[in-house]
């Protein structure tokens, strides 16, 4: 076959060893599915200065250091979803997708804010616990939404582009993030909280933009039902 697999048989069991569904099954109905993306090894042997922006591969990185004063408010959805790099159904989108059908029922949505996606240690061993959301002006009762709060203190912030939002949220986003910790806060003998703060800016038509958060170590995020 084209893709290197001996007959339709092989592919099928492949596929659906990966993505836990067949062929046949995806091609009804469709699912986001997420795949193996290639590390950028450049980006292993550089240590990006703050303030200073680096260019990897169509990825342009500047790393600072911010205050928030006044806590940020979100409301959104949350799952747990397996911490893995393999292929996989890619369920972060399926949130996504959720959120953004239900997202004009969710009062007091501040204007001018921020979407954002959180990701941090599960109480289920091996899971991440992802929150999206948006930003609102207090955290006032909604039955079916999560609720999470920003809170004061010190972050370093990581601000980087890409061509496309599709690129951004996938390739570029992994790989800042295996940067961040496993390069950067490492080399810099920084220790922050075990959570990330995905802050989505506005897209334009050239380019997408985003920025990841982590809280330098000590204070503490709150999330509530």
């Amino acid at each position: 076959m084209a893709f290197g697999f001996k007959n339709h048989e092989t592919f099928t069991r492949s596929f659906k060893s990966a993505y836990g569904l067949t062929p046949d099954a995806y091609r009804k109905q469709p699912r986001p599915l997420k795949h193996f993306i290639k590390p950028d090894l450049s980006m292993k042997y550089h240590l990006i200065d703050e303030g200073v922006p680096f260019i990897a591969n169509g990825i342009v990185l500047r790393i600072s250091r911010r205050n928030l004063y006044v806590s940020r408010y979100f409301a959104g959805l949350s799952i747990d979803v397996e911490f893995s790099d393999n292929p996989s159904i890619d369920f972060l989108a399926e949130l996504w997708n959720s959120f953004h059908r239900k997202k004009g029922a969710i009062e007091n949505i501040k204007e001018g804010g921020n979407e954002i996606g959180v990701g941090r240690a599960s109480e289920k061993e091996g899971f991440l616990r992802y929150f999206v959301g948006v930003e609102v002006d207090s955290l006032t009762s909604h039955n079916e939404f999560s609720h999470f709060e920003m809170s004061t203190g010190n972050y370093i912030v990581c601000n980087f582009e890409a061509e496309d939002f599709h690129l951004l949220t996938t390739d570029a986003l992994n790989k800042a993030v295996k940067y961040m910790y496993g390069i950067w806060l490492l080399k810099n003998e920084i220790k922050t909280e075990p959570a990330m703060v995905e802050v989505y800016l506005e897209s334009s038509q050239e380019s997408a933009a985003m920025e990841i958060w982590f809280k330098i170590a000590d204070n503490c995020y709150k999330e509530s039902k």
